[in-house]
């Protein structure tokens, strides 16, 4: 069953699921949302904050990305906390496959910085130009 919403997911992936898949699942299930309403629905509720700050600001970068992907009018204001902001930067082209490691070489990590959307940048994460794009091809 697919999370009815970004703090589902989060609170799945307090539960041990990994998040990877549990954020691949939310992102699934936005897309498939039947109006701009119910996707607007799966963004307000704030997802908790956890103890992992990479967690905590990558969600706040994807709730944004979506509100501004999909034109939904609003963005919820829980995303521009400080708590959902990196103190330093995170290089990652793989954030749904393993992302709590960094293996770029120095031209990968110029070329993230450069090509990461807003959303995710303003949060110092800098990642792919399209960066939810390889969650819909890992496993749930």
């Amino acid at each position: 069953m697919r999370p009815a919403g970004l703090y589902e997911a989060v609170n799945r992936i307090q539960a041990g699921t990994a998040p990877g898949a549990a954020l691949a699942d939310f992102i699934d299930a936005f897309d498939l949302a039947s109006s701009d309403e119910a996707r607007s629905a799966m963004l307000e509720k704030a997802p908790v904050l956890t103890k992992d700050k990479r967690l905590d600001a990558l969600v706040g970068a994807i709730a944004e990305y979506l509100a501004r992907q999909y034109r939904l009018g609003r963005i919820p204001g829980w995303v521009s906390t400080s708590a959902r902001t990196l103190d330093r930067p995170w290089h990652t082209s793989s954030m749904f496959i393993d992302w709590k490691r960094e293996f770029l070489t120095d031209g990968m990590r110029e070329y993230l910085t450069f090509s990461s959307p807003a959303e995710f940048a303003s949060r110092n994460i800098f990642t792919e130009q399209c960066p939810l794009r390889s969650a819909r091809s890992e496993p749930s």
